[in-house]
């Protein structure tokens, strides 16, 4: 769920306005109308303390997505066939790493 839909759902589960919310959590009702409407996104402090206005709170889960060897593989051969397409550099014109003075 993003955090503009679990600020909606927690400010109507608590019956508060948007301008009650806000005042709540020490922000203005702009915010809370940008966030809920996903035009800008909350930081995760700022998304706990406007739960937490809300009477709820916020868990952050974490999981790794596995990464399909068969579906990179198809994804490296399309990037290469379109670099085929880009125009060539010619090679007297190598790019190389800047020297730094030790």
């Amino acid at each position: 769920m993003d955090a503009g839909t679990a600020i909606r759902i927690a400010r109507e589960s608590a019956g508060l306005s948007k301008r009650e919310l806000a005042r709540r959590a020490h922000t203005s009702p702009a915010a809370i109308v940008a966030y809920e409407s996903q035009r800008q996104d909350p930081s995760w402090r700022t998304l706990q303390r406007i739960l937490q206005a809300a009477g709820t709170r916020a868990e952050l889960l974490l999981r790794a997505n596995p990464v399909d060897p068969i579906v990179s593989g198809r994804r490296l051969a399309e990037v290469l066939e379109l670099a085929e397409h880009l125009p060539h550099r010619p090679a007297s014109r190598r790019l190389s790493y800047p020297v730094f003075p030790a």
